[in-house]
């Protein structure tokens, strides 16, 4: 088989998340495994290839749409685009509010409508947001709706986007973006005869959950963990097992929908001891 005839799988954001889903969900396809870092994306790739998968890499700003498209080109290039992973964005402790809603919000509706375009017929992609999304205070329906369809070159306009002081605040708000903008990527989605859903996950053990629990904001964490009805955090491989469901045979009747997997923190902070006073 040639290289082009084969199905491939984009994976953007080389940490745990992705690979995690990448090794649940690319067997017999070729994966391009994207990162901003080119060290990241090499260092997933061994671990990958070492595993028996194959794997190119590439480097990619999700913040600039030349960098995107040129990052389509490629995986066009390596055959039918069958799947997409997008794991990549910044937390509240490590940007600014500017540059939080530029990458994780601006960023995956630029990756939702890039790869949209060339999307194979019963190709499937999840977008990792967050829990932090569902503790949003509730934001009307002309916001709602600004938020999911409003075009990526014009959404960092949008005026409830202005004068955002406070990193949590742009992040919560771009991840409940980010699980909108799906629902209403799905629809053009699945004219291709592709499905595309979120998963929401709360704190997942990995590398930068593991700096996070030791930072400024460690206590608050730890609190979420002991006082949620699961009582302990996530591994990578169980949001592995959800990105299977929804990317497989098994979830061809699931798009344009949202999975909380968070071990009941978000049930907790709206009815339980984690609830605000």
């Amino acid at each position: 088989m040639k290289d082009n005839d084969k199905n491939s799988i984009v994976v953007i954001g080389a940490g745990s998340i992705g690979q995690a889903i990448a090794r649940r969900v690319s067997f017999g396809k070729h994966i391009l495994l994207a990162d901003l870092r080119k060290e990241n994306s090499d260092a997933a790739a061994k671990v990958l290839s070492e595993a028996g998968f194959e794997v190119s890499t590439a480097i990619v700003d999700v913040s600039s749409r030349s960098s995107v498209h040129a990052l389509v080109k490629k995986a066009a290039s390596l055959g039918k685009v069958t799947g997409l992973i997008h794991a990549a964005g910044v937390s509240p402790s490590q940007a600014s509010p500017e540059v939080i809603l530029r990458v994780d919000l601006y960023g995956t509706a630029l990756v939702l409508e890039e790869f949209g375009n060339i999307m194979q017929q019963g190709g499937s992609g999840v977008v990792i947001s967050s829990q932090s999304g569902h503790r949003l205070p509730a934001l009307t329906a002309e916001q709602d709706k600004a938020l999911a369809t409003t075009s990526a070159d014009e959404l960092l306009a949008l005026p409830m986007l202005q004068n955002i002081t406070d990193p949590l605040h742009a992040y919560q708000i771009s991840k409940r973006g980010n699980s909108l903008r799906v629902r209403a990527e799905a629809v053009k989605w699945g004219k291709r005869g592709a499905r595309i859903n979120t998963i929401s996950p709360g704190i997942i053990i990995t590398p930068l959950a593991k700096d996070e629990l030791s930072g400024p904001r460690g206590e608050g964490y730890r609190r979420m963990i002991d006082l949620s009805p699961a009582g302990r955090a996530g591994t990578p491989d169980e949001v592995g097992a959800v990105a299977a469901l929804l990317m497989g045979s098994d979830g061809t009747f699931i798009t344009g929908s949202d999975f909380l997997m968070d071990g009941g923190v978000t049930a907790s902070y709206w009815y339980g001891d984690l609830a605000p006073e």
